[in-house]
């Protein structure tokens, strides 16, 4: 069995604040530590349940995050950016399944540190008319390429979109969101032994589970938080200028899509 790890920082036990996520904060380093234990537990579950080749995308900021010399030795780490599929690089219709460990609600939902790809630019993103964070638009790169999204870890309301998207996957909550900056955490070993637990579950019988899919073509609305970002994405043709603060495309290919709305996001923040 081929399983494939996405693994972000926000949805972590014990994460609630900038100084844990950003590369410059005072307890990054921290952060990055209790990060590399979870993805750990997740690989030690997904050993239990028969897999037999793992790869892990560090999926968060420089995605430098995770200790290669503390990563789980049965696993290969993809890290570093730019990559064309982002969170998502390196899954091919080859793996049997794709796992979520610290993932975290959507841009203008609550959640702890909500956000969708780059909170400095996005204030949502539509997909067909349906608001879609990270957890979803992910989820619909591994659909399109027919694996199924079986397990995610992260708060409690990550939790709610990820079962109002996909009723059957497993979900653990390592912390139930208070603010968008405060949480009540579980321990890091309870964590630990919760993602361990709920990743063996998530691959009981994950040839028969469905993959996550969405009828093209896909109709994808970017709205940024001010016009200027706009403003530079709507220069590229591919981008169509719907109302002041949202640009629009349509394409039958979720791959193409995933890189225009990465694309967009890129361009925006050159900008700032």
């Amino acid at each position: 069995m081929k399983v494939y790890i996405s693994a972000d920082i926000e949805g972590v036990a014990g994460v609630v604040h900038a100084e844990h996520t950003l590369r410059d904060g005072k307890e990054h380093d921290n952060a990055r530590e209790l990060m590399t234990e979870e993805v750990n537990a997740c690989i030690e579950g997904a050993l239990a349940a028969g897999a037999d080749e793992i790869v892990v995308n560090d999926s968060h900021g420089t995605m430098r995050n995770i200790y290669p010399n503390r990563l789980h030795s049965k696993a290969k780490l993809l890290m570093g950016t730019p990559k064309k599929l982002a969170m998502m690089e390196g899954l091919t219709a080859e793996y049997d399944a794709v796992l979520f460990v610290g993932y975290h609600t959507r841009a203008g939902k609550n959640g702890i540190l909500n956000h969708t790809f780059s909170g400095k630019v996005i204030k949502n993103i539509r997909v067909n008319a349906i608001d879609m964070g990270e957890f979803g638009l992910n989820a619909l790169v591994a659909g399109y390429l027919n694996v199924p999204t079986v397990f995610v870890s992260g708060c409690n309301l990550l939790a709610e979109e990820a079962h109002a998207l996909i009723p059957k996957i497993e979900t653990v909550i390592v912390k139930e969101s208070i603010s968008r900056t405060a949480a009540l955490n579980v321990s890091p070993s309870e964590s630990k032994r919760l993602i361990e637990q709920g990743t063996k579950r998530a691959l009981e019988g994950v040839s028969g589970k469905t993959p996550f899919k969405m009828e093209g073509p896909y109709i994808v609305e970017i709205e940024f938080l001010n016009t200027g970002y706009a403003d530079a994405v709507e220069i590229v043709p591919v981008y169509e200028r719907i109302d002041p603060l949202t640009v629009r495309f349509t394409n039958n290919n979720w791959l193409h899509c995933y890189r225009f709305i990465r694309g967009a996001i890129m361009i925006a923040n050159s900008v700032q």
